[in-house]
């Protein structure tokens, strides 16, 4: 995996539990979700470039 898509999905996670936190704070089921999403689609496109790095291999 690039450095650059680890960054980039890393940040999107930590965004997606921003999202979530405020979510909760304010009680905003919407951005609560919606963080959850985003770390949820992060995690899958880091498992998804860690396969395609394993059959580089």
């Amino acid at each position: 995996m690039a450095f650059d898509d680890k960054v980039d999905n890393k940040a999107e996670e930590m965004g997606g539990k921003v999202k979530e936190g405020v979510g909760k704070a304010t009680d905003d089921e919407r951005l609560e979700a919606e963080g959850k999403a985003d770390q949820t689609s992060s995690n899958l496109k880091q498992a998804g470039e860690k396969i395609k790095d394993a059959f580089k291999s």
